[in-house]
């Protein structure tokens, strides 16, 4: 035991945990926290607003697939992070909260700068926190992080009271901690798995559907393993973008409300679907009642809860998926030599392929989305780390950039928030100082959290922000052309700011570009720069993201604007 205060049994737990990062922002309920900071030896992010710490810490956690930290004051600080702990929540994303909270004595009596964030967050956290006594935070800091990254992952709060910060006592470290009632599974029943293996191999037109949780689980090995051994075609949720390269012959894409026609189409055809880690969301297969009909479906994911909470299922296995494919490729080797290419199912694959992209035309302008993204695919090296923002922007990425090494692209696609990919970004770059990053952006979403540069300058994080400016919001006024004929209403940005400016202002490179000749080489630029870039592309206003699924409509409903 060792005698210290309650705010430095924190930083010491966190230090623990192998933390080497902080994304966060003092005030008056956390500064004991922050005045323990002074002698740790962490990397701490000064940001200009909560809420980016929050998606920071995020983006951290993304790469790094391990829990990111931030910090926050009481009150406004605390609800400033909500949305980001909402959007990791949404997609299971492992982080861990920490705010400062009002003294215990003035808790419930409206003290300055008091919420009770405990109650605010529970619905979008897997945990939350508040010690009562100095010598409670180590082991609920050992708590949270078991929480937040084990099983399917998400945010954990904890939330300290100032006079527990300042109080002192003898504190113990603990190396072994148990969380009653909570007992994850990892492992798969062999029974099913075996049950799997006979209704795939029985399949003649088989096709795996990939989502987020093949990335958190890092099962990209095992993925293209098992989609080898059966040759079966390969097509991913929004959130799973990126499990499976999408340059390998058996990649289809992402299917969905913006998804690649071809996979729309494929998924349909075929006669059983195995989705791992995915969560059949609304925006992945439209109307549940018509997904899967006449099919079998085998549903892999680690979170009992999903199986059968959208879509019932033929079979279901319960663990996580890079232990479940591994079996699974395992069982097929054991029962079937690999498949060849050459088969019906694979040669109807390249007809939708090659029927799209003949049908599918592009606006006749020198720059528009899909243009620019496929330069961007051009020039980016492999390995570099992409995010996006929300709106017409990140539909465009999912039709246009294809991720080629995995588990480099990331989104907000549960929640879908707006102004996440800038932060996101800086958070990624600093878990992978060495590799090139970009926040793929619209001017509507990249308002809302610009100031970050200021952070990406000052902290030497130089990423690349790739504008796609129409100066609208751009998916909302689409939906108000489509389906209110075209009575815009609170969408025109009206030519204003000036992006290039605005970086300049905070010290970073601004590149407006008119030309796809002066686009290369504004990429080029900023891939060569140490400091952050931002590359204004404007694009028209009137540019619409086709295929498009309509809310209430199925996949087979798909909207192409041929």
């Amino acid at each position: 035991m060792t005698e210290m205060t309650g705010a430095k049994a924190l930083i010491t737990s966190l230090e623990k945990e192998g933390v080497d990062v902080i994304f966060g922002l003092p005030g008056g309920a956390n500064l004991p926290i922050y005045d323990a900071l002074v002698d740790a030896d962490f990397r701490h992010i000064l940001v200009r607003h909560e809420q980016s710490a929050a998606h920071m810490a995020d983006g951290y956690a993304r790469v790094k697939r391990k829990a990111g930290v931030c910090f926050a004051t009481s009150g406004p600080g605390a609800t400033n992070l909500i949305t980001g702990i909402a959007t990791a929540y949404a997609d299971s994303s492992p982080m861990i909260a920490v705010t400062g909270q009002v003294p215990l004595g003035m808790i419930g009596k409206d003290a300055f700068q008091e919420t009770d964030i405990i109650g605010v967050a529970n619905p979008c956290t897997k945990y939350a926190f508040q010690p009562r006594t100095a010598v409670e935070i180590p082991e609920m800091v050992k708590k949270s992080f078991y929480i937040a990254e084990s099983g399917r992952p998400g945010p954990v709060l904890i939330d300290i009271p100032k006079d527990v910060q300042q109080s002192t006592a003898d504190i113990n470290f603990p190396d072994l901690i148990k969380v009653r009632g909570y007992n994850p599974i990892i492992d798969p029943d062999l029974a099913n798995v075996g049950k799997a293996v006979e209704l795939l191999l029985a399949a003649q037109k088989p096709i795996i559907m990939a989502g987020g949780g093949v990335i958190l689980s890092g099962a990209f090995s095992e993925l293209q393993a098992l989609a080898e051994s059966v040759m079966a075609p390969v097509v991913t949720t929004f959130k799973g973008k990126g499990a499976f390269p999408e340059n390998h012959p058996l990649a289809m894409g992402p299917i969905g409300m913006h998804g690649h026609p071809e996979a729309n189409r494929i998924i349909l055809e075929a006669d059983l679907i195995i989705a791992v880690g995915a969560r059949f969301s609304d925006r992945s297969v439209g109307r549940f009642d018509e997904f899967g009909k006449g099919m079998n479906i085998i549903h892999m994911d680690i979170d009992p809860a999903e199986i059968g909470k959208n879509k019932s299922v033929d079979l279901a296995i319960v663990g996580d998926v890079k232990s479940s494919l591994r079996t699974m490729v395992k069982m097929i080797s054991k029962k079937v030599t690999k498949r060849g290419f050459e088969n019906e199912w694979l040669k109807r694959r390249k007809e939708l392929i090659d029927y799209y992209s003949e049908t599918l035309k592009d606006y006749p302008r020198e720059i528009t989305a899909k243009k620019s993204l496929k330069k961007l695919r051009e020039l980016l090296p492999p390995e570099s780390i992409v995010t996006t923002e929300v709106g017409q922007c990140q539909m465009w990425a999912s039709l246009h950039f294809d991720v080629i090494s995995p588990g480099t692209f990331f989104s907000s696609t549960g929640l879908g928030t707006m102004g996440f990919g800038f932060p996101a970004s800086i958070g990624a770059k600093a878990a992978r100082p060495d590799v090139s990053v970009v926040d793929i952006a619209g001017d509507g979403s990249f308002n809302m959290t610009e100031n970050s540069l200021a952070v990406s300058v000052i902290e030497k994080l130089p990423v690349i922000v790739f504008l796609l400016n129409n100066y609208m919001l751009g998916m909302v006024a689409q939906w108000q052309r489509t389906f209110y004929d075209r009575r815009y209403m609170g969408v025109e940005q009206h030519n204003c700011p000036d992006y290039v400016k605005i970086a300049e202002a905070y010290g970073a490179n601004g590149i407006r570009v008119e030309t796809m000749s002066e686009l290369e080489k504004a990429i080029n630029s900023a891939l060569r720069s140490e400091l952050p870039t931002v590359i204004d592309i404007p694009i028209d206003p009137d540019e619409d993201v086709f295929p498009f699924v309509a809310p209430g409509t199925g996949l087979k409903d798909m909207i192409t604007g041929a």
